[in-house]
């Protein structure tokens, strides 16, 4: 008998600990949607407009709370407005004009708390309606900064297009089986249009050889640039915005706004630039491949080397 009841302790204890391990590792990146999902069926905001603002919050700061889901941080200003900021009181916030609201339940709007934060974020965007106008007018009316509010938005179409979150595939720019060569040249000096740094790196290649998206992402500039001739920018989810130029020309149909996929062919290498629409050969055929990194502020410009070298070994 006591065995019997020391082995059902011990079973019971097991399964308990087993089943609390398990609900600890369950795959973040469900968590996150199905919070997004219940955000959704309360407020009926799309739930993708949820993970792109989460998202947009993530990529622009690094975040001392690493365990927490939620990332957007409401600046205690607009969480309190003129209340006591010791006060998780949601309605001495509505008096005093605060946005924080009470998202779980709990009689408490608490600005750490993910169920409050995204109930608050989702009372505040219907204030504006439910279109995509209407979400773009309280982004912008939030945020302050346009290409914000065309960050986000563009990401809840790639995020809608493929209902998922997460998007780490990537790809060489050239495809295995075509000649290039590229050393890192990122910080050389540049002498075209005055003083300045090389923003890039140079692959070489010959003419007409295919260039693809290195990650997914969606089309924010085609055309022409004195400096970069014939060039194309991709954002992807992640703040990096991506930049291909000297291009010989584009893949057909592609155009501003389009979502593209890692490996997609967005157009080939050639030699443009360094003067008005259309000139070409005054270097040898090469991409040029930058990245940039927005953080909400400002936008600059980091060494893509160790991203291609990474890239180059990892594409199939």
């Amino acid at each position: 008998m006591i065995i019997r009841s020391l082995l059902t302790v011990f079973f019971s204890f097991f399964l308990l600990t087993t089943i609390a391990y398990a609900e600890e590792n369950v795959d973040e990146e469900e968590q996150k949607v199905n919070l997004f999902k219940q955000m959704e069926a309360i407020t009926q905001i799309p739930w993708y407009y949820y993970a792109a603002i989460n998202q947009y919050e993530a990529n622009i700061r690094e975040s001392s709370e690493e365990d927490k889901l939620i990332k957007i941080m409401i600046p205690d200003e607009k969480w309190y407005g003129l209340a006591p900021h010791s006060s998780n009181n949601p309605n001495m916030m509505i008096l005093f004009q605060g946005m924080g609201n009470d998202g779980d339940g709990d009689g408490l709007a608490d600005n750490k708390n993910d169920l409050d934060i995204l109930y608050t974020f989702g009372r505040y965007l219907q204030r504006y309606g439910h279109s995509e106008q209407d979400i773009k007018a309280a982004l912008w009316n939030y945020y302050r900064r346009d290409l914000t509010v065309l960050s986000i938005m563009n990401f809840a179409r790639l995020i809608q297009k493929y209902d998922q979150i997460t998007f780490d595939k990537t790809s060489f720019p050239i495809p295995k089986g075509y000649n290039y060569s590229y050393r890192n040249t990122w910080g050389d000096a540049r002498g075209f249009g005055g003083r300045r740094i090389h923003e890039g790196t140079d692959i070489f290649a010959n003419y007409g050889t295919p260039v693809r998206a290195t990650t997914y992402g969606t089309v924010e500039l085609k055309g022409w640039n004195k400096f970069g001739g014939w060039r194309i920018g991709i954002r992807d989810i992640y703040n990096r915005y991506h930049y291909y130029a000297h291009l010989n020309g584009f893949a057909d149909g592609i155009e501003v706004g389009d979502i593209v996929e890692a490996g997609q062919t967005i157009g080939s290498v050639g030699s443009s630039g360094y003067g008005p629409p259309g000139t070409s050969g005054k270097f040898p055929p090469h991409l040029h491949y930058g990245m940039y990194k927005d953080d909400g502020k400002n936008e600059w410009s980091f060494d893509p080397y160790p991203y291609l070298k990474k890239w180059e070994r990892n594409t199939p």
